[in-house]
């Protein structure tokens, strides 16, 4: 009976150490979104290993008026990452070993947090697999980052079942609290949070019946938006509203947006007839099941001000579309 009993003492310190294990606590991440510290060697990032880093991170966001960086970086030596800079949300380990590696890991000295690590044989072979891995190292951090700000989303949103737009065309966005509602009528919603400054950050929605196959692959985009700017979005003087801007060709790409194929589309806004521009982005859901595009939209207005950080939100919240 004592040996029964003792087993089970045993049995029950090594589950209540396993769940110990399990519920290890971690600091909460530092730094802000779109910031990458960089942990190399001091020489390699002031020569050619650092070069061709600084070619990939700095690269300029699309469809902003003035160019901004994807991110803001720091750079650290290795022998100086320490318990200052292990907390960093976004890390890239940049080193020179036995193989040629990349590898990205979650949450391993705070949370939310993303590290990247590229090794090389040499300098040579590092900096291949630093361009191998460039369109990678990108997506691993905007991913990470995108995650990030709709957890704090999802902490508090308007209820979409209570969106008539939503409620009527059986779709959702999670619309951060501090967006108020400028019109929602079944068809067409438009949510907007005010800056300082009287600048803005505007979301809106609705959806396009598909009639050719032009609407399928992505054709119709900058005419379906003018005509909708035209109906919902009218500017400060009399027959003027929101387009397209002309002069500049939006980029468009295909991609998939809750499970379903659809097309990115980031260019410049402006007002017909009135001096008032900024960028917006886009995606034009094709909702096959129910024979519409829906469109999801967020666009800035903040002249003289940088505008990633905006765009990076809004792009956060349209990826929260789901379609019933």
């Amino acid at each position: 009976m004592r040996k029964v009993a003792l087993l089970i003492v045993t049995i029950l310190f090594l589950i209540s150490c396993e769940t110990g294990k399990q519920k290890k606590i971690l600091k909460e991440a530092n730094g802000r979104i779109n910031n990458v510290l960089i942990v190399m060697k001091n020489s390699y990032w002031q020569g050619a290993i650092g070069d061709e880093l600084r070619n990939i991170i700095a690269e300029p966001v699309l469809g902003l008026p003035q160019p901004e960086a994807q991110f803001e970086v720091s750079q650290v030596p290795t022998e100086n990452f320490g318990s200052m800079f292990r907390a960093t949300r976004n890390v890239l380990n940049i080193v020179i070993g036995d193989e040629n590696s990349f590898s990205v890991a979650s949450n391993v000295y705070a949370s939310p947090q993303r590290i990247v690590t590229i090794s090389g044989k040499n300098k040579k072979e590092l900096i291949d697999e630093i361009q191998k891995n460039g369109p990678k190292i990108i997506s691993s951090f905007k991913d990470a980052d995108i995650k990030s700000i709709q957890r704090n989303i999802s902490k508090k949103f308007w209820d979409p079942s209570q969106i008539e737009t939503f409620k009527n065309k059986n779709y959702s966005l999670k619309i951060p609290k501090k967006y108020t509602k400028v019109e929602d009528n079944g068809d067409f919603v438009w949510y907007r949070y005010h800056l300082t400054g009287g600048n803005s950050l505007e979301l809106i929605s609705y959806t396009i019946p598909i009639t050719s196959e032009d609407d399928e692959n992505g054709e119709n985009i900058v005419s379906n938006r003018d005509s909708i700017g035209k109906k919902y979005i009218p500017g400060q003087i009399e027959d003027s509203y929101m387009i397209t801007e002309e002069a500049y060709t939006p980029h468009i790409f295909e991609v998939e947006l809750d499970g379903k194929k659809a097309f990115e589309t980031r260019g410049k806004w402006e007002v017909k007839g009135v001096y008032m521009a900024g960028p917006f982005l886009s995606y034009s859901v094709i909702d096959k099941p129910n024979n519409r595009v829906v469109v999801v939209e967020g666009l800035t207005f903040a002249p003289g001000i940088n505008k990633r950080d905006y765009m990076f939100e809004l792009e956060a919240i349209l990826k929260t579309l789901k379609i019933d």
